[in-house]
């Protein structure tokens, strides 16, 4: 699915959750503390900030599906054996094979 796609499905989920709610738009925007328009926008597919969605999230209360949305992940007991139990701080660039069997030079 497209990003814009995605953000018209999500949308009309929530303008469902809202409406099996009893809630108007401008009812969900007060208890949220958000603009009217932003609760519309949303509806329609527009993108929006983090924060509005959480708030929109927390009235409908949708925030406790979060965790199927994004589990809560930890390190692999591989991964801390490897590093004597410490957790990885920084995701590491690794060797990308860009195609280039020579080494890069300037042109000149």
């Amino acid at each position: 699915m497209s990003d814009a796609a995605i953000l018209t499905e999500l949308g009309a989920r929530l303008a469902r959750r809202r409406l099996d709610l009893q809630l108007t738009q401008a009812d969900l925007a007060r208890e949220a503390g958000i603009a009217k328009r932003t609760v519309e926008r949303i509806e329609a597919g527009a993108s929006a900030q983090m924060a509005g969605m959480i708030r929109i999230f927390r009235v409908l209360d949708l925030l406790p599906g979060m965790d199927r949305f994004i589990p809560p992940t930890g390190p692999r007991p591989m991964e801390l054996i490897k590093n004597r139990g410490r957790q990885r701080q920084r995701a590491s660039s690794g060797r990308r094979d860009d195609g280039r069997d020579e080494p890069w030079t300037w042109k000149e």
